[in-house]
């Protein structure tokens, strides 16, 4: 090696050293930059030399040159790649490359500005920092000879100096910048943990990620069930206002995030569409990026940032923006947690408090109010009614609480037909809901309409297995009522049903003991005018015709002897018609011998064949009485009216109750009721704790059966 070769080799490795030290040293890398293209021009001899960046958008933009006029190639300018020159060669291929004449053999804005620098040979190498191509090293002449060939040799040697300084200070731009994001991060989840309302932390993580990133605004929006993304988090030049929405749609980011669940990415609006698509291009949108909200696995809403800058956002933005979405995701699902628990609590507090007048047994009415009061107050509703189902398919407002200028008539009794919850309640037995009245039908769909409703939900109230009414409740907002408001009212009705189940209870009890109490004074004020016009009569008749057979007798009358048969007489039927009304009281034949031989002497007066089959032995008193009348009006009523060839009396006692049954093969369609025969003995069986069953089908006989509750002998 000669002499000149080892002072350029040492020149060069001084060189190295110069610019390995500024890397070691954590020199930002503009100087870096600069160092290494001074390096450059003077131990290659070059008269211009540059480095450029590489930009996804396919530019190429000058970071550093040296040599040349200022006005070559500046640092900051910016090329479109394309055509032939070492720019546009080294992106495509990623390797170096040379031109040894500028003037024949290059084109494109690049080779343009190269060749009016009066360069008329260049070489270019790549600059590749951890594994992708960052930017490119060229260096030119204005001789008219070639540059040597060693040239790309001996530049790769400095790219990678300039590929280490760039991944330091990328690194270290990456630390720093993790560093602020973590921060950011933290701070954020402090008012998360500290409960912080989502209101505050919404503006809180659009304002740390406007400082964060290279973005012209950010904004968070809830995907609300209309089809509609409503901002609720906003923050820069060309945000949506807090509280705007705008209809889902289009391409846009918010339209497919909702779509898709996943983060997405706009690099050009000129091709968006939509509500959304529209106004971003109008305020001067590029690029945007967008994630989801994911609350306990359902899609809540959205983070999205945009930028009106040329360049595209950075490729890591939508896994960052993920950061933060996780943070809000749980602050809403506390905050809903919290709010469910209130909820649960405020819930159960009004169901004791109905509970309560309940058990008190206050009267319908005031339970009704209170119910729909506690209902209106607890759920975000206008209006909330309580109706009951007439028998000619009506229904009635009994109670309804509502804000001023939304409720229907208390007391006011519309049609069932149509279109409307009364009605869908009615003919489905089912909860049931109508979120838009537009399409309403039916007489009580005007008032719903006069009210301003837009959505409604009722539940059907049953008592006893029958469709007794509804609780139904409204709202005049434009979100329809919460899906679980069906299950919250359902909670109400179960104590309206044993209200009403309780009044009813009371009712019918107050209304049989009044009908036992009546037939009783019925029943005294019979024997007595029995007594008074018949016995008694005779009786008296019987006194009169003795005494005037003593005086006859005293006077040794003829007569005497005709007057005391007579008396006789009328003494004998005075005794047969007590017997009789004795009878009809309480047969003798029951006091002294029980059931079987009570219904026995019952039966024997009876022309129609009956047969009798009593497995029972004696039983308490009172049982025995309730049963023979039972026995005693069923039979009577066969006689009457069912038309029969033959009837059949049973009793036994099982597990308890004392059961009797009177079947009959007449024609049946019998019925009872509170004015009828069998009213009364339904009485007189309630009275004991028991039940009577009626089975009569036209056509197909009558059967009769008392349960009495007593001791199984067995």
């Amino acid at each position: 090696m000669s002499r000149d070769e080892l002072r350029v080799l040492a020149e060069e490795q001084a060189a190295l050293r110069r610019v390995a030290t500024l890397v070691a040293r954590g020199t930002p890398p503009e100087e870096v930059f600069a160092a290494v293209i001074e390096e450059v021009v003077r131990l290659l001899g070059a008269d211009l030399a540059v480095m450029g960046r590489y930009a996804s958008d396919a530019t190429l933009t000058s970071v550093a040159r040296s040599g040349g006029s200022r006005d070559h190639l500046p640092v900051g300018s910016q090329w479109k790649l394309g055509g032939k020159n070492l720019g546009t060669i080294v992106f495509e291929t990623g390797r170096p490359a040379r031109i040894d004449d500028y003037a024949d053999n290059s084109s494109g804005s690049l080779g343009s500005a190269v060749h009016e620098a009066g360069i008329r040979s260049s070489v270019a190498t790549p600059i590749t920092v951890e594994g992708r191509l960052w930017g490119v090293i060229a260096a030119g002449s204005n001789l008219p000879q070639p540059l040597p060939a060693d040239t790309e040799v001996r530049l790769a040697d400095f790219t990678e100096l300039v590929a280490t300084a760039i991944a330091n200070a990328e690194s270290r731009a990456g630390l720093a910048r993790l560093a602020e994001q973590q921060e950011a991060l933290r701070r954020v989840a402090t008012l998360v943990a500290r409960g912080t309302p989502p209101e505050e932390v919404f503006a809180a993580v659009i304002d740390e990620v406007v400082q964060l990133f290279p973005v012209d605004y950010a904004g968070m929006a809830r995907y609300d069930p209309n089809g509609v993304a409503t901002a609720v988090a906003a923050r820069g030049t060309t945000h949506f206002p807090v509280g705007s929405s705008l209809i889902l749609g289009g391409k846009n980011t918010a339209t497919l995030v909702f779509e898709t669940g996943r983060p997405v990415r706009i690099d050009g609006y000129a091709d968006a569409s939509g509500p959304m698509g529209d106004s971003a291009r109008e305020r001067g949108v590029r690029s945007s990026v967008a994630a989801p909200i994911i609350v306990e696995g359902h899609l809540w809403g959205t983070i999205g940032a945009g930028s009106t800058a040329e360049q595209p956002l950075p490729p890591d933005t939508e896994a960052r923006l993920a950061d933060f979405t996780e943070l809000v995701a749980t602050a809403i699902a506390n905050a809903e947690s919290r709010a469910g628990l209130a909820r649960l609590a405020a819930e159960q507090a009004a169901l004791r408090r109905v509970a309560t007048l309940v058990a008190q047994g206050v009267p319908p009415d005031e339970l009704f109010a209170a119910v729909v009061e506690a209902i209106g107050r607890l759920l975000p509703v206008d209006l909330a009614n309580l109706c009951r189902y007439e028998p000619d398919r009506t229904q009635t407002f009994v109670a309804a609480w509502g804000r001023p200028g939304k409720r229907f008539p208390l007391g006011s009794r519309w049609p069932l037909g149509g279109k409307n919850l009364g009605t869908l309640v009615f003919e489905t037995g089912r909860p049931a809901r109508i979120e838009s009245y537009a399409d309403a039908s039916g007489p009580v769909s005007v008032i719903a309409r006069e009210v301003e409703l837009r959505s409604a939900v009722g539940t059907p109230i049953f008592v006893e297995g029958r469709l007794w009414g509804m609780i139904g409740v409204g709202s005049s907002q434009e979100r329809p009522l919460a899906p679980d408001t069906e299950a919250r009212l359902a909670s109400f009705t179960e104590l309206v049903v044993t209200a009403i189940a309780n009044a009813e209870s009371h009712a019918a009890l107050a209304a049989s003991r009044a009908r036992i109490v009546a037939a009783a004074d019925e029943t005294r004020r019979r024997i007595e005018r029995d007594l008074h016009d018949g016995a008694q009569q005779r009786l008296v008749h019987a006194v009169i015709v003795l005494q005037l057979a003593l005086r006859a007798l005293s006077n040794t009358d003829v007569k005497s002897k005709e007057l005391v048969a007579e008396a006789l007489r009328h003494a004998e039927q005075a005794n047969a018609e007590l017997r009789e009304l004795a009878h009809g009281i309480l047969p003798a034949a029951l006091t002294r011998g029980g059931l079987p031989a009570g219904v026995d002497a019952l039966v024997s007066r009876f022309s129609l064949p009956v047969s009798v089959d009593m497995a029972v032995e004696r039983l308490p008193a009172g049982i025995e009485a309730t049963a023979y009348f039972v026995i005693s009006e069923a039979l009577t009523n066969v006689v009457k009216h069912a038309r029969a060839s033959a009837a059949a009396v049973t009793a036994q006692v099982r597990r308890g109750h004392l059961q009797v049954e009177i079947c009959d093969d007449g024609i049946g369609g019998a019925r009872g009721g509170p004015s009828t025969g069998l009213g009364g003995l339904e009485d007189r069986v309630s009275a004991l704790n028991g039940r009577l069953v009626l089975e009569s089908p036209s056509g197909g006989g009558t059967r009769v059966c008392a349960l009495l509750p007593v001791s199984d002998p067995s």
